[in-house]
């Protein structure tokens, strides 16, 4: 229970090591490094706002450690019918924070949209992070034309299929209450809780045999060595 920023740092700790290079591709307003010392990673900040798109990065093949992603993930932030969009009244914050509510104009929508961008994402990170490279990902399940969907299990499935290892979940539950929406009857559970998914690329190594830990242990003690050397 608590907030991005508290819970960020302790996922950086245990799965990046020290000194890597982490392309945080959904930057925005920076919260999740509020609490992380600047000279411990190698951060390269990026978002839509300073021109670059998490579909399509500007870095070489296989030359990122780590890449953080955190695109808005309320489908209403991808409706194509500007009056629709969520983030008005007392919740414009969502739009300076996530997105910045600009409508759809091709492509899926609604949660679709949402899939999409992940999905695109994802391969675009396969693309930059070296071998056995993390990714983490930060995600919300939500209800979608009265259905539910679990965007973290479809975000795992998919990954799979790109070559992405499940490593660790993390949930993480807001202190506050969960918003309540103008409903007649309420359908399904509220949510006040969103996911950290941690990703390790695996190139095709089998991540349940040893080949995918094995090159995981030796990344973590060759970075333990170098350490040492240049405390």
């Amino acid at each position: 229970m608590g907030s991005n920023e508290e819970l960020f740092p302790l996922i950086l700790g245990l799965h990046v090591p020290t000194g890597s290079i982490v392309a945080d591709v959904t930057h925005g307003t920076g919260i999740f490094w509020k609490h992380v010392p600047k000279a411990k990673y190698k951060l390269r900040a990026t978002d839509i706002k300073t021109g670059v798109d998490c579909r399509k990065l500007p870095y070489k093949d296989t030359s990122i450690d780590c890449v953080v992603l955190d695109p808005p993930y309320m489908e209403g932030l991808y409706r194509r019918a500007k009056s629709h969009l969520a983030g008005a009244g007392t919740y414009a914050a969502f739009r300076t924070t996530y997105s910045n509510g600009e409508r759809t104009s091709e492509g899926p929508k609604y949660h679709d949209a949402v899939l999409d961008l992940y999905f695109k994402a994802g391969r675009e990170a396969y693309r930059v992070l070296k071998r056995y490279g993390v990714m983490i990902v930060k995600c919300q399940d939500e209800v979608s034309a009265n259905t539910q969907r679990l965007t973290h299990v479809e975000i795992i499935n998919e990954y799979a299929t790109l070559g992405f290892f499940a490593k660790d979940l993390f949930v993480l539950v807001r202190p506050n209450k969960p918003a309540v929406s103008r409903i007649k009857r309420q359908e399904h559970a509220r949510k006040n809780h969103s996911y950290f998914l941690v990703f390790v690329k695996t190139n095709g190594d089998n991540p349940k045999g040893k080949g995918l830990l094995n090159g995981v242990a030796r990344r973590l003690a060759g970075d333990a060595g170098r350490a040492k050397r240049d405390p």
